[in-house]
């Protein structure tokens, strides 16, 4: 196992140094996104108002890979929705609830700890609430999108 790892340490170390080379800047990248550093915005009108989102890699409306963090205050909801691609989360503070089916069941919440991390697949109905402030991080590859499960709690057929 120390020479998977030993080994695993010196093709990152390799591969960093190439970086340095005469590669162009399309091939590799490097995207060091410290907590101080992040630009936090209002999240975008799909979803509830009063979260914060901020995008540390990707444009998460196009194709490609794509990293954001959602900032919640505690009791944020997240009604009923789907993804059409795999939703991957991280619970970076706070506490995560999610609960899967169309409807918001306060019951069928589970806690998904600091943390954590959950893979969604395509399709899956599912829902949320931030347990104290919260924040999360979602990557994949895009373009993301979410479709509520009734256009009622679509966020943006409604003033904010």
């Amino acid at each position: 196992m120390r020479y998977v790892l030993a080994t695993l340490g010196l093709a990152l170390s390799a591969s960093a140094a190439s970086g340095q080379g005469n590669s162009s800047a399309a091939e590799q990248h490097a995207i060091i996104a410290l907590p101080s550093k992040i630009a936090w915005a209002a999240a975008p009108p799909i979803l509830p108002g009063g979260a914060e989102l901020a995008v540390v890699e990707g444009d998460p409306t196009k194709a490609g890979p794509f990293t954001m963090r959602l900032r919640m205050k505690d009791g944020y909801r997240i009604p009923p929705h789907v993804h059409p691609v795999t939703e991957h989360v991280t619970v970076i503070s706070g506490t995560f609830r999610v609960g899967m089916g169309d409807k918001f069941d306060p019951a069928a919440l589970g806690d998904l700890p600091t943390g954590t991390f959950a893979a969604l697949a395509p399709g899956v109905r599912h829902f949320a609430q931030a347990k104290g402030e919260t924040v999360i991080q979602l990557h994949g590859v895009g373009p993301w999108s979410l479709t509520y499960v009734n256009a009622a709690d679509d966020p943006r057929s409604k003033a904010r």
